[in-house]
């Protein structure tokens, strides 16, 4: 029997710590070792994501052991989470999901299809719920005209930053900001953007 961990990478890197040192810590307690960790790549395409995880599952054998570190992480809905489990149950491959405090020992009865449906609603409704405050609290930010991000009226980074001297004398000899665009190596529209923002054909000849 070979126990193994499944983290789903998202784009933070600390989340994904997180999970393996939640696995681990979990795994140190109850006096066993991971013996393999799996990360999948979250991606847009749901479809992408699942068969990335079935063919996971398809290597396990009757009486492995996947390790999770909450019920959410096998899918991002309740049909995903319910399809996951019910194939590691067909295959006789035991599931933990901590955050839940759940075990099934792969046994395909009734109370384990109503334990994983129940479970994976409430995970579905947390991610909703989640969701619907991050929605609340952005309206609200916005209201009070404080919307999280760079601060209005404040100039994002450019790779053209530090060369505003040298644009501006092409612009006074009479180059196009075209041909600026192909000497500097950016294309027309970031070109632009950058003269129109720093405001460099207003700037006096030395």
């Amino acid at each position: 029997m070979k126990t193994c961990a499944y983290v789903r990478v998202s784009t933070a890197q600390q989340d994904v710590n997180v999970q393996k040192l939640t696995i681990l810590e979990f795994a140190q307690r109850e006096g066993f070792s991971i013996d393999r960790f799996i990360d999948t790549v979250i991606s847009s395409r749901k479809r992408a994501q699942k068969e990335q995880l079935t063919e996971f599952i398809a290597e396990l054998e009757a009486g492995d052991q996947i390790i999770v570190s909450e019920l959410s992480r096998l899918g991002r809905s309740l049909g995903q989470i319910i399809q996951i489990a019910d194939l590691l149950v067909k295959k006789e491959v035991k599931l933990v999901c901590i955050k839940e405090n759940i075990r099934l020992d792969g046994k395909k009865d009734m109370q384990t299809k109503v334990m994983i449906a129940l479970c994976g609603l409430f995970a579905e409704v947390e991610r909703d719920l989640i969701s619907e405050r991050t929605i609340e609290g952005l309206t609200k930010a916005r209201e009070q005209g404080r919307l999280p991000g760079r601060p209005k009226g404040s100039l994002g980074k450019s790779k053209l930053d530090g060369k505003e001297r040298e644009i501006a004398e092409l612009l006074n000899k009479g180059v196009s900001k075209s041909s600026i665009a192909r000497i500097t190596g950016v294309s027309r529209t970031a070109l632009f953007n950058f003269v129109q923002t720093r405001q460099l054909e207003a700037m006096p000849k030395e």
